[in-house]
């Protein structure tokens, strides 16, 4: 007897439906998968079996064969064990119940028949809702991230027994609801705020500016002037996810399998700071089977690379096309997968290898062509993706002892909420565009028109600073945040020379 099980597998941050099929014929006894499985999925045959065993439920022995459709995409992961296990026993006929072709199966079985929780199951459940599949059962664990899906009745199940007692009627499971509301309401950023920070007033705006906007930025000082502190504070003053963000944050994450079982989605911007051991792959994704990495893990957040240079170059080369993009795409032998990575990049390094290039109050030991070397990690097309270019100096005694606070976290965050509304309504109903940083060619012409006197000055600057045509487009759309802090519909000149002031503290260095 054939039966047919819907669940569903993973093809890099989407799922796609599965159909489960099964079949028990007369024969010798044998249990073949097929559908291109991989190791986890033919071992489901052993999980199987036990979990039946133990259940007190019977396993046929007869000629077992089961078939993932499609059959062109190599299905991955321990998920497929329990809609193989419901097919069995409709197949057998210890599960009569037509209701089951109503529903997706998700979960791995243990060897007592307990389910197990599984990755990727927020962006498996939007798939089956898409594809008119309401109704969900998949372990305890993964209830509170999948009924976060608008129109999912999401049903969760700890045994085996718990679900056969569901479909015979005999106790029907917990339906799980959330409220995604609520959930954002009860939001508490967990980043240090910004009024920490003595001094520094120059590279708060500078931040400030790139939080407005979403721009990419390096900052550039000596060791202990503040650069990490600055940088960790930055998520704080970030708009609050969007529902839409959220969700492909916590797709990603789930994917990733680094989603905390009690939190259903993530409602804050991500902050990833790997370390500078990090290989190529480990930023973009892939291995065996491929996850996403770091550059993805960042996605709608910040990626934050301390001490710059000390980043292999194989490592930071990778990060040029997705920084240019917002996506990266893998490929392999049997499938293209593509990660999206619509990331703010935030760059710290020392201007030497001693840390006191340039150092007012300390003398640097390294000579002219260490300075030159250590600069050199960085790669020019790099830089030129990084739209602001700051200079952190040391902080003063006078600062330090100052009992003055600075600005807030909160009071900053209404400055860039104020400038993302602005953006918000001129890109409405450009799809995929956001911020000011998001801007194509196209748009950047469209946006960023400038006066006969703010054109004499981007020339200027132009010819001056030896800028490139990426450099003058980022310096259109840095200036064009400006403006928008300052509440102008128009750029004006002081609104383009803080932008080019911003992109001129390279040619000191470089």
């Amino acid at each position: 007897m054939i039966a047919k099980v819907k669940s569903c597998g993973l093809l890099g941050i989407d799922g796609y439906v599965v159909e489960v099929e099964t079949d028990i014929a007369n024969g010798m006894p044998v249990f073949e998968v097929v559908g291109l499985p991989d190791a986890a999925v033919k071992e489901s045959r052993e999980r199987v079996r036990s979990a039946m065993k133990n259940s007190e439920l019977e396993f046929p022995q007869r000629r077992i064969t089961v078939n993932l459709a499609p059959a062109n995409v190599r299905k991955e992961g321990p998920f497929y064990d329990l809609p193989i296990c419901i097919g069995l026993l409709k197949s057998s006929g210890q599960l009569v119940c037509d209701e089951t072709d109503e529903y997706l199966f998700l979960g791995e079985l243990s060897l007592n028949g307990a389910l197990r929780p599984v990755i990727g199951a927020l962006p498996m459940v939007l798939c089956a809702v898409k594809s008119g599949i309401r109704k969900i059962i998949l372990p305890k664990e993964n209830a509170q991230e999948a009924a976060v899906v608008a129109g999912a009745e999401v049903y969760t199940a700890q045994t085996l027994s718990d679900i056969m007692a569901h479909f015979l009627h005999i106790k029907p499971l917990e339906r799980v609801t959330v409220d995604v509301d609520a959930i954002f309401q009860q939001q508490a950023l967990s980043c240090p705020d910004f009024s920490d920070v003595r001094g520094q007033e120059s590279v708060k705006r500078a931040l400030e500016v790139a939080a407005a906007g979403g721009h990419n930025v390096l900052l550039i000082g000596s060791p202990g002037s503040g650069k990490t502190m600055l940088a960790q504070r930055l998520p704080g003053i970030l708009p609050q996810p969007t529902l839409e963000e959220a969700l492909e944050i916590t797709k990603i994450h789930s994917i990733a399998g680094i989603l905390p079982s009690d939190v259903p989605l993530v409602t804050e911007r991500p902050f990833r700071n790997p370390h500078h051991t990090i290989s190529a792959v480990g930023f973009s994704g892939g291995g065996r089977i491929p996850r996403p990495g770091e550059v993805s893990l960042s996605h709608n957040g910040v990626l934050f690379l301390d001490e710059l240079p000390e980043f292999s170059k194989a490592a930071l080369e990778v990060l040029r096309q997705p920084l240019e993009d917002g996506m990266v795409t893998i490929s392999r032998a049997n499938a293209t997968l593509t990660y999206p990575c619509n990331t703010m990049l935030i760059a710290a390094m020392n201007p030497c290898k001693c840390g006191y290039h340039g150092d007012p109050a300390r003398e640097c030991t390294c000579t002219e062509a260490q300075v030159h070397q250590y600069l050199s990690r960085i790669s020019g097309p790099l830089l030129d993706r990084i739209d602001l270019h700051v200079e952190v100096p040391s902080v003063s005694y006078g600062d330090l002892e100052s009992k003055k606070r600075g600005e807030t976290s909160a009071e900053i965050r209404e400055r860039v909420n104020e400038a993302r509304a602005r953006q918000t309504k001129r890109f409405s109903g450009m799809d995929g565009v956001f911020s000011n940083a998001q801007m194509n060619a196209s748009m950047t012409e469209a946006f960023c028109p400038l006066g006969a006197a703010e054109r004499n000055l981007m020339k200027a600057a132009f010819d001056r600073l030896g800028l490139s045509a990426r450099a003058y487009n980022r310096i259109l759309k840095v200036a064009r945040t400006i403006a928008d802090l300052d509440g102008s519909d128009n750029i004006a000149a002081q609104h383009l020379a803080e932008a080019i002031q911003y992109r001129s503290l390279d040619r000191k260095y470089w």
